[in-house]
């Protein structure tokens, strides 16, 4: 794991973003395409914002899959996940396919299709974040590390729904749903590279013991210690419990 700390949300960023350019375009000169897994919610923005802008990543060439939806939320919903990404991403660039979880369809043959779409061949980088209460994707905790289905349907603690309406996307927490559709922790884990967003100091609590904690399902992203490709960008504050050997670098 390389842990960077940057200035800011704006230069974190543009150094994920740097670096996430860079492997798509290596896993199109590899291979032909890219498959990339794209995560949503407020610690993406300008780590988004900053990918779009780029010349190099060679889109048409890339399939994307996405990490979570809310279950029952309709797509006009402003805390839709389809809807995130739609206008944040897909819309913005010429995305070879992308496949959005269907909240509103049937569960059972929303993650039979996605399941075996995303099982159809390895995944070369996934992206996402930590939640404040140390969720990856929508498995909270105490999050499920041994199914091997590549999605499932998962329920939300308080923490997380909290956490949805602290950050703007619903009025209030009876509004949150309380189940969501959610990749497993196995299918991100299977991912060749992961690239791990995270600013902002109300998640410091969460990287801490997601860093520097033992691996346990309490605290799911505690399970990204143990992959062999993985990076995470910080800022100031979502570092600043870390102890200073943890980190690997600063900019």
């Amino acid at each position: 794991m390389r842990i960077t700390v940057h200035a800011d949300a704006a230069a974190l960023g543009a150094a994920a973003a740097t670096e996430v350019a860079q492997a798509i375009v290596e896993a199109v000169q590899a291979r032909g395409r890219a498959r990339i897994i794209v995560a949503t919610g407020a610690s993406q923005f300008t780590f988004l914002d900053a990918l779009v802008a780029r010349t190099d990543v060679p889109w048409a060439q890339v399939d994307a899959f996405h990490l979570d939806e809310y279950l029952g939320l309709p797509l006009s919903h402003p805390a839709s996940f389809r809807k995130y990404l739609q206008e944040r991403l897909f819309s913005r660039v010429p995305i070879g396919s992308a496949y959005l979880l269907d909240g509103e369809g049937d569960p059972s043959q929303v993650l039979a299709a996605a399941s075996a779409a995303i099982s159809a061949a390895p995944i070369d980088l996934c992206c996402c974040g930590i939640g404040e209460n140390g969720h990856l994707a929508f498995n909270d905790p105490p999050a499920d590390f041994v199914t091997d289905q590549p999605y499932l349907v998962v329920n939300l603690d308080e923490a997380c729904r909290r956490q949805q309406v602290g950050e703007g996307w619903f009025a209030g927490l009876d509004d949150v749903p309380a189940q969501a559709l959610s990749m497993s922790v196995r299918q991100i884990m299977r991912s060749r590279q992961i690239f791990c967003m995270v600013p902002d100091e109300r998640k410091s609590v969460a990287v801490q013991a997601s860093l520097e904690g033992p691996v346990t399902s309490d605290v799911p992203a505690s399970i990204l210690q143990t992959h062999p490709n993985m990076r995470l960008f910080l800022d100031p504050a979502s570092a600043s419990r870390l102890e200073a050997g943890t980190i690997t670098a600063g900019s």
